[in-house]
């Protein structure tokens, strides 16, 4: 049972109606707002877990809700919905600070992704907050008292290569703490306020990767329902971690070139170039080189990765 509390603003009751209705039965605390004005005056005074808007109102748009939100409510994740969306649209929106962009009209298969998407990421944020003040005295470099000479090496590589634009790679074995190294990169550089993403590589199909690493159009493929924005667009201004990249396969290790190239790309499906300025982590506990050497990894892409490596020490 769901137990999240949703604000729904949009200014046709008949979706109002039926979306709420259908929340509910899932279980989740729905509120109602028919207005940009309505919809400011309950996040004024109650606290939502995820808001889900309409861009266009009758008194204003969906957009003007956002930015209040982002000052009001920062924790708070915005979905936006609309009749129109377009490629332009969708990163408008991520800029502006929109967990995701949605297309009417909305299946509930679709919703209850994006709703279960947000909802989980929500809860990480979260718990990355609490956790925050353990892994800032963890990894600030004032407060280390190193009895490993390796790990107080790792720390000043930290603090060295957090501001740089330069792909970093962390190499290591399971359980090394690839995944928070790369988090404390991101949290000592100037993207700390934005967003940090990750990505387990491993865990997709190469079909699923693509969509979900560049996003796609609706009806590229069978299950496409509506547009969907990609884990290199959700961190523009911000970083991307992508764990396992040892388990790319040559083709897409020919579109990440790209992107780590000229960091652009397009949408699986669509033709319009999106360029970004992403911050690019990447982990394997994989020994890239010797892949190399068998025909499992790129050369030219090993060489793009490699420019930094942390590697860390074993647990044994």
């Amino acid at each position: 049972m769901n137990n999240a509390t949703i604000l729904l603003v949009d200014d046709d009751r008949q979706v109002l109606e039926s979306m709420s209705a259908w929340l509910r039965e899932q279980g989740y605390t729905v509120q109602t707002a028919p207005s940009l004005k309505d919809g400011r005056e309950l996040v004024d005074r109650e606290t939502f877990d995820l808001i889900i808007a309409d861009i266009r109102l009758r008194d204003g748009d969906g957009f003007d809700l956002l930015s209040h939100c982002t000052k009001v409510c920062p924790q708070t994740f915005v979905i936006l919905v609309t009749g129109y969306a377009t490629a332009e649209t969708g990163i408008e929106a991520l800029r502006a600070g929109a967990f995701d962009l949605l297309t009417k009209p909305l299946l509930d298969q679709e919703l209850e992704m994006a709703i279960d998407r947000a909802l989980s990421q929500r809860k990480v944020v979260e718990e990355n907050r609490n956790l925050k003040q353990q892994l800032d005295t963890r990894f600030g470099l004032d407060n280390i008292v190193g009895h490993d000479h390796r790990m107080r090496r790792i720390f000043e590589m930290i603090d060295s290569v957090a501001d740089t634009r330069a792909t970093v790679l962390i190499t290591g074995e399971s359980g090394t703490g690839k995944s928070m190294i790369a988090r404390a990169i991101h949290r000592r550089s100037a993207r700390r306020d934005k967003a940090f993403v990750e990505v387990a590589c491993g865990a997709l199909p190469e079909t699923l990767l693509e969509s979900e690493l560049f996003g796609h159009v609706a009806g590229s493929f069978t299950g496409a329902i509506g547009n969907k924005v990609g884990k290199f667009a959700q961190a523009d201004g911000g970083t991307i971690f992508l764990d396992e990249i040892g388990t790319a396969s040559t083709s897409m290790q020919v579109k990440l070139l790209r992107v780590l190239q000229e960091l652009q790309f397009e949408p699986v499906g669509g033709t319009q170039t999106i360029e970004v300025d992403t911050r690019v982590i990447l982990a394997t506990n994989e020994d890239l080189s010797r892949a190399v050497d068998e025909g499992r990894f790129r050369q030219d892409l090993y060489y793009r990765v490699n420019v930094i490596n942390i590697e860390l020490p074993s647990l044994r």
